[in-house]
């Protein structure tokens, strides 16, 4: 008998592995991505598929919207 893992979709209060949110990205087909954190140094890291800085920027403000409103959800 084998165990299938299954990932959970939901909201956690644990870590998750960088590398399975990254890979969980790219299965989702991702059209266009900003990618904020940090490296295993500690010093930040940023990056964009999208050249303009406003729309950037429009996307992580809508991010950050999303993140406050889990708290209501």
């Amino acid at each position: 008998m084998t165990a299938e893992v299954v990932p959970f979709g939901g909201i956690s209060r644990l870590d998750i592995p960088a590398e399975r949110v990254l890979q969980a990205a790219i299965a989702a087909g991702m059209s266009e991505v900003v990618i904020c954190g940090f490296d295993s140094d500690g010093q930040e890291y940023f990056a964009s598929s999208q050249a303009d800085g406003g729309d950037v920027l429009w996307h992580l403000e809508r991010a950050k919207i999303k993140l406050l409103r889990l708290a209501d959800d």
